[in-house]
Protein backbone atom coordinates (compact mmCIF):
# COMPACT_ATOMS: atom_id res chain seq x y z
CA UNK A 1 0.00 0.00 0.00
CA UNK A 2 1.59 3.36 -0.67
CA UNK A 3 2.54 6.12 1.74
CA UNK A 4 0.60 8.90 2.53
CA UNK A 5 2.48 12.32 1.72
CA UNK A 6 0.29 14.09 4.17
CA UNK A 7 1.26 11.84 7.15
CA UNK A 8 5.06 11.41 5.57
CA UNK A 9 5.43 15.05 6.10
CA UNK A 10 3.72 15.30 10.04
CA UNK A 11 6.20 12.73 10.83
CA UNK A 12 9.14 15.22 9.64
CA UNK A 13 7.22 18.09 11.16
CA UNK A 14 5.96 20.05 7.56
CA UNK A 15 2.80 21.36 6.78
CA UNK A 16 1.38 19.75 3.49
CA UNK A 17 -0.34 21.90 0.81
CA UNK A 18 -3.66 20.88 -1.13
CA UNK A 19 -6.36 22.25 -3.36
CA UNK A 20 -9.98 20.79 -4.11
CA UNK A 21 -11.07 19.74 -7.29
CA UNK A 22 -14.51 19.84 -8.30
CA UNK A 23 -14.28 19.59 -12.05
CA UNK A 24 -14.37 15.66 -12.78
CA UNK A 25 -11.59 16.10 -15.27
CA UNK A 26 -9.14 12.73 -14.83
CA UNK A 27 -6.41 15.11 -16.97
CA UNK A 28 -6.95 18.16 -14.19
CA UNK A 29 -5.88 15.29 -11.17
CA UNK A 30 -3.30 14.05 -13.13
CA UNK A 31 -1.92 17.69 -13.80
CA UNK A 32 -2.48 18.49 -9.96
CA UNK A 33 -0.85 15.72 -9.17
CA UNK A 34 2.74 15.65 -11.18
CA UNK A 35 2.43 19.42 -10.37
CA UNK A 36 3.32 18.42 -6.38
CA UNK A 37 0.55 19.18 -4.35
CA UNK A 38 0.13 17.21 -1.00
CA UNK A 39 -3.74 16.61 -1.68
CA UNK A 40 -6.58 17.02 -3.52
CA UNK A 41 -9.76 17.34 -1.50
CA UNK A 42 -12.59 15.79 -4.09
CA UNK A 43 -16.15 16.62 -2.26
CA UNK A 44 -18.84 14.39 -2.29
CA UNK A 45 -21.17 15.58 -0.17
CA UNK A 46 -22.00 18.38 -1.98
CA UNK A 47 -21.29 17.06 -5.89
CA UNK A 48 -22.32 14.50 -7.68
CA UNK A 49 -19.81 12.49 -8.47
CA UNK A 50 -20.77 8.32 -8.65
CA UNK A 51 -17.87 6.14 -6.61
CA UNK A 52 -17.78 4.78 -10.27
CA UNK A 53 -16.38 7.96 -11.51
CA UNK A 54 -14.66 9.00 -8.22
CA UNK A 55 -11.93 6.27 -8.63
CA UNK A 56 -10.92 7.67 -12.23
CA UNK A 57 -10.14 10.37 -10.28
CA UNK A 58 -8.04 9.07 -7.77
CA UNK A 59 -6.50 7.04 -10.04
CA UNK A 60 -5.30 9.60 -12.25
CA UNK A 61 -3.79 11.48 -8.76
CA UNK A 62 -1.60 8.34 -8.42
CA UNK A 63 0.92 9.25 -10.81
CA UNK A 64 2.10 11.84 -9.01
CA UNK A 65 1.77 10.06 -5.48
CA UNK A 66 -0.73 13.36 -3.88
CA UNK A 67 -3.17 11.74 -1.89
CA UNK A 68 -6.62 12.32 -2.28
CA UNK A 69 -8.38 12.99 0.94
CA UNK A 70 -12.79 12.52 0.38
CA UNK A 71 -15.52 14.34 1.56
CA UNK A 72 -18.74 11.85 2.04
CA UNK A 73 -21.72 13.40 3.47
CA UNK A 74 -22.82 12.83 7.17
CA UNK A 75 -23.58 9.40 7.92
CA UNK A 76 -22.50 8.36 4.90
CA UNK A 77 -20.43 5.46 6.87
CA UNK A 78 -20.55 2.54 3.99
CA UNK A 79 -19.70 4.71 1.18
CA UNK A 80 -16.83 5.84 3.26
CA UNK A 81 -15.12 2.86 3.48
CA UNK A 82 -15.42 2.08 -0.26
CA UNK A 83 -13.78 5.79 -1.14
CA UNK A 84 -11.28 4.26 1.03
CA UNK A 85 -11.21 1.00 -1.05
CA UNK A 86 -10.56 3.38 -4.32
CA UNK A 87 -7.51 4.84 -2.80
CA UNK A 88 -8.76 7.74 -0.76
CA UNK A 89 -5.74 8.16 1.63
CA UNK A 90 -7.68 10.54 3.94
CA UNK A 91 -11.51 11.07 5.03
CA UNK A 92 -12.93 14.29 5.79
CA UNK A 93 -16.16 13.76 7.60
CA UNK A 94 -18.49 17.15 7.76
CA UNK A 95 -21.22 18.28 10.63
CA UNK A 96 -19.66 15.80 13.25
CA UNK A 97 -21.38 16.72 16.67
CA UNK A 98 -20.26 14.68 18.90
CA UNK A 99 -17.24 12.52 20.43
CA UNK A 100 -19.90 9.52 19.57
CA UNK A 101 -20.10 10.49 16.34
CA UNK A 102 -16.29 10.84 15.58
CA UNK A 103 -15.67 7.18 17.11
CA UNK A 104 -18.36 5.97 14.60
CA UNK A 105 -16.51 7.28 12.11
CA UNK A 106 -13.18 5.74 12.90
CA UNK A 107 -15.10 2.25 13.15
CA UNK A 108 -15.97 2.84 9.63
CA UNK A 109 -12.20 3.88 8.23
CA UNK A 110 -9.97 2.01 10.50
CA UNK A 111 -9.55 -2.03 10.29
CA UNK A 112 -9.16 -4.13 13.91
CA UNK A 113 -7.96 -3.07 16.41
CA UNK A 114 -8.72 0.52 16.09
CA UNK A 115 -12.03 -0.19 14.90
CA UNK A 116 -14.62 -2.74 12.53
CA UNK A 117 -14.15 -1.26 9.39
CA UNK A 118 -14.74 -4.40 6.36
CA UNK A 119 -12.30 -5.91 4.35
CA UNK A 120 -11.88 -6.55 0.67
CA UNK A 121 -8.40 -6.10 0.15
CA UNK A 122 -8.59 -6.37 -3.80
CA UNK A 123 -9.02 -2.97 -4.78
CA UNK A 124 -6.40 -0.16 -5.65
CA UNK A 125 -5.78 0.84 -2.04
CA UNK A 126 -4.13 -2.80 -1.28
CA UNK A 127 -2.45 -2.83 -5.07
CA UNK A 128 -4.51 -5.38 -6.48
CA UNK A 129 -3.95 -8.40 -3.74
CA UNK A 130 -0.36 -7.88 -4.51
CA UNK A 131 -0.12 -6.32 -0.71
CA UNK A 132 -0.59 -9.63 1.93
CA UNK A 133 -3.47 -9.11 3.91
CA UNK A 134 -1.39 -8.75 7.20
CA UNK A 135 0.41 -6.09 5.72
CA UNK A 136 -2.16 -4.18 4.36
CA UNK A 137 -4.47 -4.31 6.72
CA UNK A 138 -1.55 -2.61 9.56
CA UNK A 139 -0.58 -0.21 6.55
CA UNK A 140 -3.94 0.99 5.98
CA UNK A 141 -4.32 1.83 9.43
CA UNK A 142 -1.14 3.27 9.84
CA UNK A 143 -1.19 5.37 6.13
CA UNK A 144 -4.79 6.58 6.04
CA UNK A 145 -6.26 9.55 8.25
CA UNK A 146 -9.47 11.06 9.77
CA UNK A 147 -10.11 14.92 9.69
CA UNK A 148 -13.42 15.85 11.68
CA UNK A 149 -15.04 18.75 10.54
CA UNK A 150 -16.97 20.67 13.07
CA UNK A 151 -19.48 23.25 11.17
CA UNK A 152 -21.75 24.11 14.11
CA UNK A 153 -21.58 26.35 16.42
CA UNK A 154 -23.13 24.28 19.61
CA UNK A 155 -20.63 21.72 19.01
CA UNK A 156 -17.68 24.00 19.96
CA UNK A 157 -18.14 23.28 23.38
CA UNK A 158 -17.29 19.02 22.46
CA UNK A 159 -14.62 19.82 20.35
CA UNK A 160 -11.59 18.67 22.50
CA UNK A 161 -13.85 15.51 23.06
CA UNK A 162 -14.04 15.12 19.81
CA UNK A 163 -10.04 15.44 19.32
CA UNK A 164 -9.70 12.89 21.94
CA UNK A 165 -11.33 9.98 20.01
CA UNK A 166 -8.34 7.64 19.28
CA UNK A 167 -8.11 7.59 15.67
CA UNK A 168 -9.46 11.00 15.17
CA UNK A 169 -5.83 12.20 13.56
CA UNK A 170 -7.37 15.77 12.62
CA UNK A 171 -10.27 18.66 13.23
CA UNK A 172 -11.28 21.21 11.00
CA UNK A 173 -13.68 24.03 11.03
CA UNK A 174 -16.10 24.31 7.84
CA UNK A 175 -16.41 28.05 8.06
CA UNK A 176 -18.82 27.92 5.14
CA UNK A 177 -21.36 26.63 6.86
CA UNK A 178 -20.49 27.86 10.03
CA UNK A 179 -20.72 31.10 8.71
CA UNK A 180 -24.02 30.62 7.62
CA UNK A 181 -25.20 28.79 10.43
CA UNK A 182 -23.78 31.68 13.28
CA UNK A 183 -25.57 34.10 11.11
CA UNK A 184 -22.67 36.02 9.56
CA UNK A 185 -22.50 34.37 5.86
CA UNK A 186 -19.85 33.88 3.78
CA UNK A 187 -17.83 36.64 6.41
CA UNK A 188 -14.96 34.49 7.21
CA UNK A 189 -12.97 37.64 8.88
CA UNK A 190 -15.99 38.10 11.03
CA UNK A 191 -15.04 37.51 14.58
CA UNK A 192 -17.20 34.96 15.22
CA UNK A 193 -15.52 32.90 12.74
CA UNK A 194 -11.90 33.56 13.71
CA UNK A 195 -12.52 32.38 17.22
CA UNK A 196 -14.20 29.25 16.44
CA UNK A 197 -10.81 28.36 14.13
CA UNK A 198 -8.69 29.17 16.93
CA UNK A 199 -11.14 26.96 19.67
CA UNK A 200 -10.87 24.22 16.94
CA UNK A 201 -6.90 24.22 16.71
CA UNK A 202 -6.66 24.86 20.31
CA UNK A 203 -8.66 21.54 20.86
CA UNK A 204 -6.53 20.11 18.66
CA UNK A 205 -3.45 20.93 20.46
CA UNK A 206 -4.66 19.87 23.40
CA UNK A 207 -5.72 16.41 22.50
CA UNK A 208 -2.37 16.12 20.75
CA UNK A 209 -3.97 15.93 17.60
CA UNK A 210 -3.26 18.31 14.12
CA UNK A 211 -5.82 20.24 12.41
CA UNK A 212 -6.57 21.72 9.10
CA UNK A 213 -8.01 24.71 7.41
CA UNK A 214 -9.57 26.13 4.67
CA UNK A 215 -7.90 29.30 2.99
CA UNK A 216 -9.07 31.79 0.86
CA UNK A 217 -5.53 33.16 -0.25
CA UNK A 218 -1.77 32.40 0.13
CA UNK A 219 -1.48 35.14 2.79
CA UNK A 220 -4.34 32.40 4.67
CA UNK A 221 -2.08 29.66 4.28
CA UNK A 222 1.28 31.49 5.89
CA UNK A 223 -1.21 32.57 8.51
CA UNK A 224 -2.75 28.76 8.73
CA UNK A 225 0.50 26.97 8.69
CA UNK A 226 2.35 29.91 11.14
CA UNK A 227 -0.05 28.84 13.56
CA UNK A 228 -0.07 25.52 13.65
CA UNK A 229 -1.85 23.74 10.82
CA UNK A 230 -1.11 20.41 9.18
CA UNK A 231 -2.85 20.60 6.15
CA UNK A 232 -4.19 23.64 4.06
CA UNK A 233 -6.38 23.53 1.29
CA UNK A 234 -7.07 26.48 -1.07
CA UNK A 235 -8.85 27.35 -3.63
CA UNK A 236 -10.76 25.03 -6.36
CA UNK A 237 -10.20 24.31 -10.48
CA UNK A 238 -13.63 25.69 -10.88
CA UNK A 239 -12.70 29.55 -9.43
CA UNK A 240 -9.37 29.45 -10.98
CA UNK A 241 -10.95 28.98 -14.29
CA UNK A 242 -13.14 31.66 -13.85
CA UNK A 243 -10.80 34.50 -12.33
CA UNK A 244 -8.66 33.43 -15.46
CA UNK A 245 -11.89 34.14 -17.58
CA UNK A 246 -12.75 37.16 -15.65
CA UNK A 247 -9.29 38.92 -16.70
CA UNK A 248 -9.62 37.73 -20.19
CA UNK A 249 -13.14 39.35 -20.32
CA UNK A 250 -12.19 42.45 -18.79
CA UNK A 251 -9.27 42.78 -21.09
CA UNK A 252 -11.13 42.36 -24.19
CA UNK A 253 -14.08 44.42 -23.14
CA UNK A 254 -11.09 47.31 -22.28
CA UNK A 255 -9.69 46.69 -26.05
CA UNK A 256 -12.71 46.32 -27.79
CA UNK A 257 -14.81 48.98 -25.96
CA UNK A 258 -17.74 46.36 -25.83
CA UNK A 259 -19.67 44.41 -22.96
CA UNK A 260 -19.23 40.82 -23.56
CA UNK A 261 -22.46 39.48 -22.15
CA UNK A 262 -23.83 35.79 -21.52
CA UNK A 263 -27.35 34.96 -21.35
CA UNK A 264 -26.99 35.00 -17.56
CA UNK A 265 -26.89 39.36 -18.14
CA UNK A 266 -29.41 39.00 -20.53
CA UNK A 267 -31.70 37.34 -17.86
CA UNK A 268 -30.74 39.71 -15.09
CA UNK A 269 -31.73 43.06 -17.68
CA UNK A 270 -35.08 41.62 -18.50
Amino acid sequence: MRRSRVLDNINKGLPSYGVSLHLASPAMYELVSLMGFDAIWIDMEHHSLSLERAEQLIRSARVGGTDIVARPAKGEFMRMSRMLEIGATGIMYPRCNSAEEAAEVVKWAKFPPMGERGCDAAGPDADYQLTPLTEYLKQANERTFVIIQIEEPSVLEHAEAIAAVPGVDMLMLGPGDFSILSGVPGQMEHPTVLDALDKVATAAKNAGKHWAATCASPAKIKEAVDKGASLTFHGNDQVFAKMGFDNLKQEIEKMSGRTLCGRRDETVRE
